[in-house]
């Protein structure tokens, strides 16, 4: 029996190889799912869905209201923003659009499965951003000539 602890105990300290540990093997990211229905605050956010779309919307229709209504009665944008009526009526069309924007995207669907065709997502983006520019030149062109666009 001491000849096989000798040889044993002789071939474990001769040796010089040790068993190196596993390295490990790094755990696979977790992949980042979106949220079925995102929060009111992640709609609204800077980069969010709402922000740009709400306000391009308000300004497609606030264009069109200013134009119709200087042709129909004479008053400029200034006018109607500072009456008590144009503000009445801008307060109650932000909030209608606002919740008929957001409710949908609560609901976890997005802007993108519904577009098609002539009603592309990118072709509404663009026609709010005109429609906005549109209204500050109106609002511009007033102030500095100091009479509505539609009387030039």
């Amino acid at each position: 029996m001491d000849s096989t602890k000798e040889t044993t105990s002789a071939s474990t300290s001769s040796s010089p190889r040790t068993s190196p540990a596993p390295t490990p093997i790094p755990a696979a990211p977790k992949p980042m799912t979106k949220k079925a229905n995102p929060s009111v605050w992640d709609a609204l956010a800077f980069s969010g869905p709402a922000p740009e779309r709400i306000n391009g919307r308000l300004a497609m229709v606030g264009f069109v209201a200013a134009l119709s209504v200087e042709m129909a009665r004479g008053g400029g944008l200034l006018d109607q923003a500072g009456s008590g009526a144009g503000l009445g009526w801008f307060l109650v069309t932000a909030g209608v659009f606002s919740v008929a924007s957001l409710v949908p995207l609560l609901q976890g669907q997005s802007v993108e499965n519904k577009s098609s065709g002539v009603w592309s997502v990118d072709a509404e983006l663009w026609n709010g951003r005109f429609a906005m520019l549109g209204l500050v030149a109106l609002a511009a062109i007033e102030f500095i000539t100091g009479v509505p666009f539609v009387n030039i």
